[in-house]
């Protein structure tokens, strides 16, 4: 078994690779929206944002090879197709690129906007950051002892000591409901959980995870399960802290000005609470969240190329992957939300089926034709409401999907699809009994 020391590290590990730039952004920005309603949408966006990534670890725990052996048991293919899109998803492309621009426009507030806005800032911070990023992941068998043991114990420190001051001097009251939030709050507080890509990090990290279980001696299947349930509990028990703490302070934020980003209005709640030394605060807070979560994806971006393309070493790919992402990140944190938010609407949903269809694999004898018969049908409606949102398409028809108004349209397809998959899989094991 593995000890508590090792197990608390692990944990903490996971939860300061899951809380980069994404779940600091989100959670003030939904408060802030949601008002007094902050709670219910919290609980929605607590599905998305905590517990479907503590299934993901899980799913990852009880399979032998990860999130590629998860999508081969629908074709190998779909498996190595599925794993590089999560990837580079989380990865070079999005991920990864976004805890450099969110380092830059908030971990650097505290700088003279003359020195923030000059056209070789960005690129100069980038470099830098990327650089350090490169350094520290060379090395993957540190990472666990670099985060877990020295960065996320300052990370959360820092985050408590801006919650509990918010607490007893609020900034203002709890603000009123707008737009979605007012009609929808579970439901909007669930789409936003999109938004933190922690669902697709944790088909990532989980393998991270199960690799030091299995570094301290712990081969039994059962037991790796378990032991990464142990650290996965311990990571989202921090993330539920740190962002009902973020969306409550979003929610008392209203009076300072509804804002466009969560960036802005943690800036300005931080100034509010401690002055120009909240600016300094939040910075560090900013900083290492991001880092962290760079650093673990990097490594696993890497080590998941090498792994499908070794002919370049470990090394070569995070040079690849810290350079791209460096250059990626130069288009800026709007853009960057832009072009990510209908890739994760399209993706999301089909990667929510194939998490919860691993838990009940054993229930329909792991019929290929259940999992792409639910994938499938999420897949296509989530492609189809995605284009409608971008291109204007008409298809109006959606509409009458039950909780498509909700933003979840794609679930009673999902059903359906499993279960004439399961119909088929029974058909044709019949059939082969029979033959």
């Amino acid at each position: 078994m593995l000890k508590n020391t090792k197990l608390l590290t692990i944990g903490l590990m996971l939860f300061s690779l899951f809380f980069g730039a994404g779940n600091l952004i989100f959670p003030p920005l939904l408060g802030q929206g949601a008002g007094d309603q902050f709670f219910t949408a919290m609980l929605g966006f607590a599905v998305t944002g905590i517990g479907l990534p503590l299934l993901a670890v899980i799913a990852v725990g009880l399979s032998d090879g990860g999130l590629q052996e998860i999508g081969s048991r629908i074709h190998p293919v779909f498996g190595l197709i599925l794993s590089l899109i999560v990837y580079l998803s989380i990865g070079p492309f999005f991920g990864i690129p976004r805890t450099g621009t969110v380092s830059f426009e908030m971990g650097l507030s505290f700088l003279p906007d003359a020195i923030r806005e000059a056209v070789w800032a960005l690129p100069v911070f980038t470099i830098i950051y990327f650089l350090i990023t490169l350094l520290i992941s060379l090395n993957p068998s540190k990472v666990i002892d670099r985060v877990g043991k020295i960065l996320t114990p300052v990370l959360l420190t820092l985050i408590v000591v801006l919650f509990l001051r918010s607490l007893f001097h609020p900034v203002g009251d709890l603000g009123t409901p707008t737009d979605a939030y007012a009609q929808f709050p579970f439901f909007q507080g669930f789409l936003d959980g999109y938004l933190t890509l922690d669902a697709l990090s944790a088909l990532v990290f989980g393998g991270m995870v199960v690799a030091a279980i299995r570094d301290d001696g712990i081969r039994d299947r059962k037991k790796v399960a378990a032991t990464t349930l142990k650290a996965g509990l311990i990571a989202v028990t921090c993330l539920a802290f740190v962002y009902f703490s973020l969306a409550y302070m979003g929610a008392t934020s209203q009076q300072l000005g509804m804002m466009d980003n969560g960036g802005e209005i943690l800036t300005a709640i931080a100034f509010e609470l401690f002055g120009s030394y909240g600016s300094v605060l939040l910075g560090i807070v900013v900083l290492l969240a991001c880092l962290t979560t760079s650093v673990g994806l990097s490594t696993s971006c890497a080590q998941f190329l090498n792994r499908v393309f070794p002919k370049l070493s470990y090394k070569k790919w995070l040079l690849i992957v810290t350079v791209f992402s460096a250059f990626v990140a130069n288009v800026g944190l709007t853009q960057l939300i832009a072009f990510s938010v209908p890739v994760l609407s399209m993706i999301y949903p089909a990667v929510i089926v194939l998490i919860l269809l691993s838990f009940l694999h054993s229930s329909f004898h792991g019929y290929r034709a259940v999992y792409a018969g639910g994938i499938s049908g999420a897949f296509l409606i989530s492609v189809l409401d995605t284009l409608t949102g971008i291109f204007g398409f008409d298809f109006s028809w959606l509409e009458v999907l039950p909780l498509y108004d909700q933003g979840i349209g794609w679930l009673v397809p999902a059903v359906i699809g499993s279960l004439l998959g399961y119909v088929i899989g029974k058909a044709f094991e019949k059939k082969a009994a029979l033959t």
